[in-house]
């Protein structure tokens, strides 16, 4: 079993901060039309899971070819080796 690299170890904060950021711009954008604190918090939450799970299913329809992962792997390793 080999251990996971780091981009696969960051992927999942990846896919986080993505949300994240657009769950706020969703927040920011119901508060500045509305100005209602409680229905821009209900956006945001929202907002933020349905991207989470938008991207976790868009990630997992992108699976790389042979191609790919050759160099993905290649990208991976040390530059000294």
């Amino acid at each position: 079993m080999t251990t996971p690299s780091w981009r696969e170890r960051v992927r999942p904060a990846e896919f986080l901060g993505l949300s994240a950021v657009f769950a706020v711009f969703v927040g920011v954008v119901v508060l500045m039309t509305t100005r209602e604190l409680e229905l821009a918090l209900i956006f945001l939450c929202i907002a933020f899971i349905v991207a989470l799970v938008v991207i976790a299913m868009l990630a997992l329809a992108a699976k790389p070819n042979e191609d790919e992962r050759h160099e993905i792997d290649e990208s991976d390793r040390p530059k000294g080796h």
